[in-house]
């Protein structure tokens, strides 16, 4: 294709640059953790190709002194192409390839743009880009959620649990389709919102199963062609060994290369929670709305003033923080599903744009719910007179009337008390024919609860 102009600094070559030229479309790159888990695949094919007599030793142990860099993020500025590119990552996986080799000479004495440590030939040995960059994105993923998403997503359930146990005892109007319903206890509102992300957390262990079947070992169509039938469980076993991740070689290589089902899978176990948390941080702020004129059953921590023009004015900003995060998780997803369905015949042409949008998306959850947990949820206050004053006025307590009375009877109750502005209590008084120590007896709220 011709001579290509390299900066004499770089320390990837020629495909790179020219990958430059062709994809000048974002400021959008492959993040830490996609270049780490590149960094570790190179390393250790390098460790299992000397293993297999692919590579003299020599070679392979400066390709696994710089891929070791690469992992610790020496060079990700090298890492300069856009996410907008070939839809099997090549460029990017030539990229690694080329920052790798010329790291490599220069570890053996040689110089940078030389051929002593080729990157087709020996740093990419046994791989392909279409299994290399699939195996990187579920490492990259895998490793976001295990020690990433999910501890941060166990502390927003720890806080919202601990505030479960706090509210039990404050009884509190119910609402559906936005009315009052009956009684509930704030406690038990709250339960709720700890068991929906304690369901997210076990639907994101599923979808890690599925993410730890690797692509490695199917090189260009899934057949393994130009590598070792033992180069993709020795590698995988290795990398396993230093991460703690559970992966293992794909079953089958053609799914593994043909689809991206498992992206397709974990995506929607992070819209789940982000649909979760959309109505834990909704609920929320609506309970706080006020602080006089609004629901006002909660106080949120006051974290900065919420007006430029507006005096002493305090907004829920963390609640309208995590609703953005979601939104965005919402928008990754379908770009996810869309990029899922282009598995044409044996390799999924949409690969970066997947990358970009799952990592960002775990990336953008995990740091929400932090926040959210420690800046918002923690710190959360009860208005217990707000609540009792709510639930008094309540036309649904004429509900727990209507087994004893009959419903027709019950529902002109609660005509009469909201035409003649008076509470269910006083007006059943009058029309219920039922004392004042039975009506006190069931209109009990903590026994509705």
């Amino acid at each position: 294709m011709g001579a290509m102009q390299v900066p004499a600094s770089a320390y990837y070559g020629a495909q790179t640059a020219r990958a430059v030229e062709n994809f000048p479309i974002s400021n959008l790159r492959f993040p830490r953790g996609f270049i780490r888990a590149l960094g570790l695949i190179k390393k250790h094919a390098a460790l299992t190709n000397q293993e297999l007599g692919a590579l003299k030793p020599e070679l392979a142990a400066a390709i696994v002194q710089a891929a070791q860099e690469v992992i610790d993020g020496k060079w990700d500025g090298e890492f300069v192409l856009d996410i907008f590119q070939t839809g099997s990552g090549t460029s990017t996986n030539m990229n690694a390839n080329e920052v790798i080799a010329n790291r490599s000479m220069e570890l053996l004495g040689s110089h940078r743009g030389g051929k002593l440590v080729h990157p087709n030939d020996h740093v990419n040995c046994g791989q392909s880009s279409n299994d290399a960059i699939p195996t990187a994105i579920h490492l990259a993923a895998l490793d976001a959620i295990e020690h990433s998403l999910l501890p941060l997503l166990a502390r927003l359930h720890e806080a919202l649990d601990n505030k479960a146990r706090e509210f039990h005892d404050i009884l509190k109007i119910g609402r559906t389709h936005l009315q009052d319903a009956t009684p509930i206890r704030l406690g038990q509102e709250f339960s709720g919102y700890a068991s929906q992300v304690q369901h997210g957390l076990a639907r994101l262990r599923t979808a890690q199963k599925n993410l730890g079947e690797l692509a490695l070992g199917g090189t260009a169509v899934g057949t393994g062609i130009n590598t070792d039938p033992q180069f993709a469980r020795r590698t995988i076993q290795r990398i396993a060994a230093e991460t703690g991740l559970s992966v293992h070689e794909a079953e089958n290589h053609f799914e593994a290369q043909g689809g991206r089902d498992a992206l397709v899978e974990t995506s929607a176990a992070l819209k789940t929670v982000a649909v979760s948390l959309i109505k834990i941080a909704n609920d929320i702020r609506f309970l706080g709305s006020g602080p006089r004129l609004g629901l006002g059953e909660l106080r949120l921590p006051a974290t900065q003033p919420g007006s430029s023009i507006m005096p002493g004015k305090v907004n829920p900003v963390m609640c309208e923080m995590l609703l953005q995060v979601c939104a965005q998780v919402l928008g990754n997803d379908a770009a996810i599903t869309f990029s899922g369905s282009f598995g044409n015949f044996e390799l999924n042409v949409m690969m970066p744009v997947m990358a970009h949008n799952l990592l960002q998306s775990i990336e953008l959850l995990a740091k929400g719910s932090d926040v959210f947990a420690r800046r918002c949820v923690a710190g959360l206050e009860v208005n217990a007179d707000k609540c009792r004053d709510n639930l008094e006025l309540s036309l649904s307590n004429c509900t727990i009337l209507a087994p004893v009375i009959g419903y027709d009877k019950a529902a002109k109750i609660a005509k009469v008390a909201f035409d003649s502005n008076r509470t269910i209590r006083q007006v059943a008084l009058e029309i219920s024919g039922l004392d004042k120590a039975r009506l006190d007896e069931l209109l009990d709220p903590a026994k509705q609860t």
